[in-house]
């Protein structure tokens, strides 16, 4: 993808109304290009202020009645109701947006966006042979470089015992930040561990893709498993880096 067309497609990817082919060609994109990812940035925040600043308007009674002309089955009841209930809102906040800044931007929920930036690195560092920046199973190799790249430490531990074998780590970039990503392996199945300072929702898991995905917390640290290891044994290694707290 060329630096024009991925400049282009910030608005649609913020929007998701690219496809899965096109989102990962961007998402490599913003990963290579630090300027990108500013710019990205820059709109998940114009977007965040919109969602919670903007004031929202009841719409005036003449606008009902042309959107209500326009629908499909108008004639119904039930036409006029799910238009003032659900199109109304939509058209009211995207007028306000669009006056105050030129634009219209809908971001999707914060967790929803990390889940899927996610998946999407685990499957891009998988076909293109980029799993791992240092391998070590050794805890003192691969916390001293992360901590090296990084504006935090992350904890760091193999797992071996346990089945769960430290393979290394890599840098990544989701959510807008920096973030660490411990390798393990189990089998013949990866786990990508994304590490980063915060906190979030409760811990909890759940499916994308085909992917399960495993969320948790430890030190100070959010934590993101994501691998297509069976949903028992990822919430595993899920209470076995939990315990470290």
């Amino acid at each position: 993808m060329k630096p024009e067309e991925a400049a282009r497609l910030l608005h649609a990817y913020v929007d998701r109304e690219l496809d899965a082919a096109k989102s990962l060609e961007l998402e490599a994109q913003l990963a290579a290009d630090p300027a990108l990812r500013e710019r990205f940035e820059r709109l998940r925040e114009l977007s965040a202020g919109i969602r919670e600043k903007a004031d929202y308007h009841a719409a005036p009674s003449s606008l009902v009645a042309r959107l209500n002309a326009v629908l499909p089955g108008a004639g119904s009841d039930a036409a006029p109701r799910r238009a003032s209930r659900w199109i109304l809102p939509v058209a009211a906040a995207a007028l306000v947006a669009a006056l105050a800044l030129g634009i219209a931007l809908v971001r999707p929920g914060d967790e929803e966006t990390l889940a899927r930036e996610m998946v999407a690195s685990h499957v891009r560092s998988t076909l293109g042979n980029r799993l791992i920046d240092v391998a070590s199973s050794d805890q003192h190799t691969v916390k001293p470089w992360l901590s090296a790249r990084l504006p935090f430490s992350p904890p760091v531990a193999d797992f071996s015992p346990e089945g769960f074998e430290l393979a290394g780590a890599r840098l990544d970039y989701v959510g807008g930040r920096p973030v660490a990503v411990l390798v393990y392996k189990r089998r013949q199945h990866l786990i990508d561990v994304f590490i980063w300072p915060g906190s979030g929702p409760s811990d909890g898991a759940y499916s994308r893709d085909g992917f399960n995905v495993e969320r948790s917390s430890a030190e100070g640290m959010r934590i993101s498993l994501v691998s297509d290891l069976n949903r028992n044994e990822l919430s595993d290694l899920a209470r076995l880096l939990t315990a470290r707290r």
